[in-house]
């Protein structure tokens, strides 16, 4: 007799991406891009790198699509692609360097800067999500959320020079929209107001215009949200509506200090 458990499983099962060798692409991939390595001196350890991660990448595609002769040409455009890609990854460190007075070196940003990493992975994902690739681009963003505390949906569109400060538990939704030149910091959520799966075709997450600065703990919602160009808005306030451009949004809060000596000892006590 057939265990119900597996009968039920075996009913639904597909053919998926390899999670461990998805995760050590991802790794390889971000080092090969910036030449990360003494290995990347010789020029044809490069050009065979290249190959395997191509190889690699089909493999973990045709997974998905069952299709070898589609997964190759996606490949194929994705690296015919890298060079656009990686000038803009360097324009986003650039602007990371410039922008960060304890950003020491370039070097210290491609290996320390968990910001920055996600950035890169996103951008390359965001190529297999517009090449429809399923199930693929949101194991290669949710492995990132679980390295660096940064979860961006590769759906998303984000402009030119962006940078992510700190980064931790920075939510970026499915149909978000950022220009050039944003800075966000830890905390900022981009969300929707509704969950409601009949909503899943329609814009559900905010746009952010050029120039705009996002500081810690801000939450953002609703898809007919839009921060105007070169808004600064401050840290913890909560946005549902649109801001025009060149607005300065603020949470205001009331902090007391008062000298604690009138005040009696609190009791020990144990629970």
């Amino acid at each position: 007799m057939i265990h119900p458990i597996y009968k039920k499983n075996n009913a639904k099962v597909k053919k998926l991406p390899d999670k461990v060798k998805t995760e050590t692409w991802v790794e390889e991939i971000f080092y090969w891009i910036f030449s990360i390595g003494e290995q990347y001196s010789d020029y044809d350890f490069f050009l065979e790198k290249e190959k395997q991660l191509q190889s690699n990448l089909t493999e973990l595609i045709d997974n998905v699509l069952t299709d070898t002769e589609k997964a190759q040409e996606i490949v194929k455009q994705l690296f015919a692609e890298l060079e656009t890609i990686h000038n803009w990854l360097e324009a986003d460190l650039e602007t990371v360097f410039n922008f960060d007075p304890a950003a020491k070196s370039r070097s210290e940003v491609l290996v320390a800067y968990p910001g920055f990493f996600a950035i890169a992975i996103y951008r390359l994902s965001h190529q297999l999500w517009k090449n429809n690739v399923p199930v693929l681009p949101r194991l290669i963003s949710e492995y990132v959320h679980s390295k660096t505390g940064i979860d961006i949906h590769p759906s998303a569109k984000i402009g030119e020079r962006f940078f992510i400060d700190h980064g931790t538990g920075i939510v970026i939704g499915e149909t978000s929209i950022i220009g050039n030149d944003v800075k966000i910091y830890q905390g900022v959520t981009l969300g929707a107001l509704t969950v409601s799966k009949d909503k899943a075709e329609e814009k559900r997450h905010p746009t952010i215009q050029n120039n705009v600065i996002i500081y810690a703990n801000a939450t953002i919602l609703g898809g007919n949200t839009v921060i105007g160009s070169e808004s600064i808005i401050g840290g913890n306030v909560w946005i549902t509506n649109s801001i025009p451009p060149k607005s300065l949004v603020y949470h205001k809060s009331e902090i007391i200090i008062k000298n604690k000596d009138p005040f009696p000892e609190p009791l020990n006590f144990m629970i």
